[in-house]
């Protein structure tokens, strides 16, 4: 039982280590020189507070206000139609604003979020980085919003909205109530501490670094994955890999311990270079475990992203020279894997 325990203990410690030495191989510059003003919008509030006989004025003000997010609020998140249509918003607006559910909804989102100081600052921060690593990019209005559960953030023309009715907290009381759209392992991230990295993946995918290929095999989509996951690592201070990729504590340890082994099935499987995309796609999108690996579904999802990441950290610990820009334009996904030395470990 000792010998056991002692194994167990060990066993902890060189994860502990080991994620110690994954984290220490970031670099971080001092950004504090460069200069980024995040001011997050409450577009959320501003609708909360208005009443059926402002909704006109108000609608002419947030066209001009709000330029490319209102549209794309009014026509794709709330499904209303073109605020240019003044009458009909006024109609439909009237009905959504006096409804008992939106009141509800707007009022734990105002308990939850009376302000938003500390997601400026953390966002604000992270700017700094991307704009170290990105120069050229223009830095996105941040503009919260209520949309009834449609879309957790959003990334338009200038902006990147954020759908705080989907960062309530994992006991929010209106989740249970969605779980046929929004299983309980996708809402169990609804978290505040998930605004940060969720806001900054929407921009590396979206605006930075979008994915350009859709007939690729495994080993494109991992490396793909891996880039911004380790872009991810670069921009985000004391934020906890789990939080990164979407993991509990739990499915973070899960592939750890079976990393090699995971790697090894890929090989095992010949996935690295299998275009199926009804094949591969399991490996990549949100699930509460992959089902071919581990048992009593105690797996981690999204395997091929996780190993991805793994490769690419791998990659730059052996290429400290190469800017996060020049690892994006790096498109050869078999020359990062061979750079890498990735045996599984």
């Amino acid at each position: 039982m000792l010998y056991s325990s002692l194994q167990k203990y060990l066993f902890f410690l060189i994860l502990v280590i080991s994620a110690c030495q994954r984290s220490a191989t970031i670099s971080r510059p001092n950004v504090s020189a460069i200069q980024v003003n995040v001011k997050i919008e409450r577009f959320d509030q501003e609708l909360a507070a208005t009443r059926p006989q402002d909704i006109l004025e108000n609608n002419r003000v947030w066209q001009a206000e709000y330029t490319y997010f209102y549209p794309d609020y009014m026509t794709k998140i709330l499904e209303i139609g073109s605020p240019k249509d003044s009458l009909y918003v006024q109609h439909v607006l009237t009905q959504v604003l006096q409804k008992k559910d939106f009141q509800d909804l707007s009022a734990a989102v105002a308990k939850v979020y009376p302000d938003m100081d500390k997601y400026e600052a953390a966002l604000e921060r992270a700017m700094q980085y991307v704009k170290y690593h990105f120069p050229e990019y223009v830095v996105p209005r941040f503009i919260t919003f209520v949309g009834g559960f449609a879309v957790q953030t959003s990334v338009g023309n200038d902006y990147v909205g954020i759908g705080l009715d989907m960062f309530l907290g994992a006991d929010s009381e209106f989740y249970p109530a969605l779980i046929k759209s929004i299983p309980r392992y996708i809402s169990r991230r609804f978290t505040p501490d998930n605004i940060v990295p969720r806001v900054l993946e929407a921009i590396l995918r979206e605006d930075i670094y979008p994915q350009q290929h859709g007939d690729v095999n495994t080993l494109a989509h991992m490396i793909y994955n891996g880039k911004i996951l380790y872009a991810m690592d670069c921009v985000l201070e004391d934020v906890p890999d789990e939080n990164k990729i979407g993991y509990t504590e739990a499915q973070l340890k899960w592939a750890k311990r079976y990393q090699a082994d995971v790697w090894a099935w890929f090989i095992q499987e010949n996935l690295l270079y299998n275009t199926d995309y009804l094949r591969i796609q399991k490996y990549f999108t949100e699930a509460p475990f992959t089902p071919e690996l581990g048992e009593n579904n105690e797996s981690a999802p999204k395997l091929g992203s996780y190993i991805g990441w793994m490769i690419v950290r791998k990659y730059m610990e052996k290429h400290p020279e190469m800017s996060l820009q020049a690892l994006f334009a790096h498109e050869d996904a078999q020359e990062i894997l061979e750079g890498s030395k990735f045996k599984g470990k």
